[in-house]
C-alpha cells in the first residue's frame, strides 16, 4: 500500500513538473518588400487616390531584400519609383511615360530617388562577413601558451 502511494506521488509530481514553452520568438528571415516615400507630391486633383478622394499619392521607392532579423543582407529586386498612399501599403505602378510626367512636372532626379542608402545596400553585408569572422577566429585563433612552472612545496 506504501509502494502505492509513492507512485501515486512521483506521477502527480512529474504531472506538475512539466511546463510547456507556447510562446517562441520568431526571426522573420525571407524575402521582404519594402515601400518607402522619397517625394511629397503636391496635393492636387492629379494625384488623387482611385479608391478614396480625399487622399493624395505621394511618390514611393518599391524594392525587394533578403533580410535576416530584420537586417538586410542583399537586394533581391531593383528599387523602382511608385504612387504610394501615405500610411499605408497600398501602391500603384506607373507606366514609363506616367513616371517621366511626374519627374519632369516636379523636377526630381529619378536617379537620386532610386538610390538606396548605405545600410540597405551594404549594412547586412557588413554585418554578416564580422560575424562570420569572429566565428573563424574563434574556431582558429591563436591559442596562447601558457608558462606553467612548478612549485617547491
Amino acid at each position: 500500500m506504501n509502494d502505492i502511494k509513492k507512485i501515486f506521488l512521483l506521477v502527480i509530481i512529474s504531472l506538475f513538473s512539466f511546463t510547456t514553452a507556447s510562446a517562441k520568438l520568431k526571426i522573420p528571415i525571407g524575402k521582404i518588400d519594402k515601400i518607402e516615400i522619397v517625394s511629397d507630391l503636391p496635393n492636387t486633383d492629379e494625384y488623387l487616390s482611385k479608391e478614396e478622394s480625399n487622399v493624395h499619392l505621394d511618390l514611393g521607392r518599391l524594392h525587394q531584400e533578403y533580410s535576416i532579423a530584420w537586417i538586410p543582407v542583399w537586394i533581391t529586386q531593383e528599387p523602382k519609383l511608385v504612387l504610394v498612399k501615405p500610411d499605408s501599403d497600398r501602391y500603384y505602378e506607373l507606366s514609363n511615360e506616367q513616371l517621366e510626367k511626374i519627374i519632369s512636372t516636379n523636377k526630381l532626379d529619378k536617379n537620386q530617388l532610386l538610390k538606396l542608402g548605405f545600410y540597405t545596400q551594404y549594412g547586412g553585408k557588413i554585418i554578416l562577413f564580422l560575424l562570420l569572422c569572429l566565428i573563424f577566429y574563434g574556431l582558429f585563433g591563436k591559442e596562447k601558451k601558457k608558462d606553467v612552472k612548478p612549485l617547491n612545496l
